[in-house]
């Protein structure tokens, strides 16, 4: 992969990743690494294990009971699948946003500081809510009404407020499936700039259906396509992986063409 800019320190790194649910294999020999501080995006038809793979990096995939990961993670160098690994430890590292908002029934307060009293972290909690709402572009809208129920928020503010929440721990890797499926254009444009924002402090990994999107918020794409096997089982493999600029004006796969100009997916 040819690039202008200085190479980008790797926050995570999959290493011929491959992914079973029982005996059956749902994603195959994924190899990538994503860079510090800069917005990835996975894109691909639905079914060619986006967010399969999204949910592998914070060990989400683990509450399936068929489930089942071969090949590496890597963060930090340590490959996040083996024993030696607390998955809650890992999830404080590595946050998550949902395809739907989904505030605990608690004050906006509470939502912000509740990773950070789970973890037990140390601070000023007022200050770590100023924080974070701060940098989810939030606090502005509701520094007066702190105690209010972030259910009753709007859903592109629940949407940052669950931001907020997973950056109140200070991740190092932040998330997000499909952020803004569930928004109107304006809140979706305002959790994109937020997208942008976020970016100086973290490493963010997006799964998006809107192609649009991707090129908007993203500096690097991984097109992720579906297959059949040999017994006619649906599977899901990484096409290509680069700059976001060259998946959509020169990708180097005919598949990669179709898939941004619309021609299938």
């Amino acid at each position: 992969m040819t690039s202008a800019h200085p190479v980008a320190e790797t926050a995570v790194e999959t290493r011929n990743l491959n992914v079973y649910y029982g005996s059956f294999l749902a994603v195959q020999e994924v190899s990538i690494k994503i860079p510090k501080q800069q917005v990835t995006a996975f894109i691909g038809p639905s079914g060619c294990g986006k967010s399969t793979i999204l949910r592998c990096f914070n060990r989400l995939n683990d509450l399936i009971d068929s489930f089942r990961a071969e090949g590496e993670i890597l963060i930090d160098g340590q490959n996040i699948n083996s024993t030696q690994v607390d998955p809650v430890e890992l999830r404080r590292r590595i946050g998550m946003v949902f395809q739907k908002p989904n505030p605990f029934p608690k004050s906006i307060y509470d939502n912000v500081v509740y990773g950070v009293r789970v973890n037990r972290h140390k601070g000023d909690l007022d200050e770590i809510v100023e924080r974070a709402l701060t940098q989810a572009a939030l606090w502005d809208e509701v520094k007066d009404k702190l105690k209010t129920s972030g259910l009753a928020l709007s859903g592109g503010q629940q949407q940052r407020l669950c931001i907020a929440r997973a950056i109140a721990v200070q991740p190092e890797v932040v998330l997000m499936d499909e952020p803004c499926a569930s928004l109107d254009p304006i809140s979706t444009l305002k959790v994109e700039e937020l997208i942008n924002e976020l970016k100086q402090s973290y490493t963010i990994i997006i799964v998006t259906h809107n192609m649009q999107q991707a090129t908007r918020v993203s500096d690097m794409t991984a097109f992720f396509n579906a297959t059949l096997s040999d017994k006619g089982k649906r599977y899901g493999y990484l096409v290509e992986y680069d700059q976001t600029k060259n998946i959509f004006h020169s990708p180097q796969q005919e598949a990669t063409q179709q898939y941004v100009s619309g021609r299938f997916g």
